[in-house]
């Protein structure tokens, strides 16, 4: 199914664009994000019904992360990642793009890695039958 962009007659709003790329998870997420202020275009903060324009740049601050992108496309509707990364250009400073590296490396989900730390049941038993000598 291919997708297509938005008509150019439409008027696209800032929010919904930003859900449609993936740069939020939900649309109330990425309208809370403008009119918090953490989305800028030239330096001011849009409203979440400003219209959205090819060419424009913006500057983007989600928890943790910063972007800085130019549209090149608009899109109105959620699609793959694959696809959404087609509608607008990154431009994010190399600095912040190696914080949003170290923020998401750093990223704790309280799960021990796999086959790292405290042996296994089972584990235990092969090594103590290893020292043991039993085979």
């Amino acid at each position: 199914m291919a997708t297509k962009p938005a008509p150019a007659a439409e008027k696209l709003r800032v929010d919904k664009y930003l859900w449609a790329i993936r740069i939020f998870k939900t649309r109330s997420q990425a309208a809370d994000a403008c009119d918090g202020g953490k989305v800028k275009l030239h330096g001011n903060s849009v409203k979440a019904a400003k219209a959205v324009s090819v060419g424009d740049k913006y500057d983007i601050r989600a928890e943790n992360r910063k972007w800085t992108i130019e549209v090149t496309a608009l899109l109105d509707h959620r699609v793959q990642y694959a696809e959404a990364i087609k509608y607008y250009v990154d431009l994010t400073p190399e600095e912040d793009q190696q914080m949003n590296q170290r923020v998401a490396a750093s990223f704790h989900t309280g799960k021990r890695p796999s086959k790292i730390g405290r042996p296994t049941k089972s584990d235990r038993r092969d090594l103590d039958d290893f020292m043991r000598g039993d085979d």
